[in-house]
């Protein structure tokens, strides 16, 4: 998937500082390997996994040594196999070395991603609605984590608290009821998108006369979930969200509504398997 120049600059500054965190002064170790000694390092998984990272992986080798030299085999949203090759990176030996826990560290992470979301993706391939991931990011990460997200076949949610209006309960208790919020919301920021999480039918009925863009479910059973799809009838688009597990997800998607959120696209990703090997 192709990478836009806002989210290569973030990648260089994730990258940046990851390398400042692992390297410090000097890599000790890989000082003991003369600087003459080149050397082929090839990666391969060694488990099923959907793929992301390949910017990240490209900048680590290119900010350790730009006279390394990577040949990939895989691009971003691939599906692997167990021991399929992924890339191998030619050059300095002490550099590979250098460079290799962060580059890896960077793939592993964003591949499960990935591949945790292209599992969500699948349960509910038979219907229409759109999976949205969360602000539940590993700190520093959320660019990356919510594009690796697309990797996998679902889709972005607010990226912050800078870009669209999410308005739960404390807000609500804060502003003086939904209505206010709303009001309050289309007021202060003119054309953005505005969200308001609900736990009855009552709130959902305030919320939608108030003209909200979207209203969040929150633990709304199948039944009400249901209720409120035929009620609204497409004048505000209606996400389910709270306690969605692999067992309720397509049950929840039946329901009609336009979008599901769920935090474990993100906080619950588990590393892929990745080995890198010189040759």
């Amino acid at each position: 998937m192709p990478i836009d120049a806002s989210l290569l600059a973030i990648v260089k500054k994730n990258v940046r500082v990851a390398l400042e965190e692992d390297i410090g002064s000097g890599d000790i170790t890989a000082s003991l390997i003369s600087s003459k000694t080149q050397a082929t390092a090839n990666v391969i998984t060694r488990q099923d996994a959907v793929i992301c990272g390949t910017a990240w992986v490209d900048e680590t080798f290119r900010q350790v040594d730009p006279d390394l030299s990577i040949e990939w085999h895989v691009s971003d949203g691939d599906a692997v196999k167990p021991n399929q090759l992924l890339f191998s990176c030619t050059g300095s030996a002490s550099s590979l070395l250098t460079a290799e826990r962060t580059a890896l560290n960077f793939m592993q992470s964003l591949s499960g991603t990935a591949t945790i979301s292209q599992q969500y993706a699948d349960l509910v391939a038979s219907t229409d609605v759109k999976l949205l991931d969360t602000r539940k990011t590993l700190p520093g990460l959320r660019s990356a984590q919510k594009y690796a997200v697309t990797c996998g076949g679902c889709h972005n949610h607010r990226i912050g608290l800078f870009d669209a209006f999410l308005i739960k309960e404390n807000h609500i208790l804060a502003c003086g009821g939904i209505s206010q919020a709303i009001a309050a919301a289309h007021k202060t920021a003119p054309g953005k998108k505005v969200e308001v999480e609900v736990e009855n039918f009552d709130q959902l009925q305030q919320a939608v006369n108030a003209e909200a863009d979207i209203v969040m479910l929150d633990n709304f059973d199948y039944q009400l979930m249901r209720k409120a799809v035929e009620w609204v009838n497409g004048r505000v688009k209606l996400e389910a969200s709270g306690n969605i597990s692999n067992e309720t997800l397509l049950e929840t998607a039946k329901t009609g509504v336009d979008y599901i959120s769920i935090g474990a696209l993100t906080k619950h990703c588990k590393a892929v398997d990745l080995s890198m090997r010189f040759s």
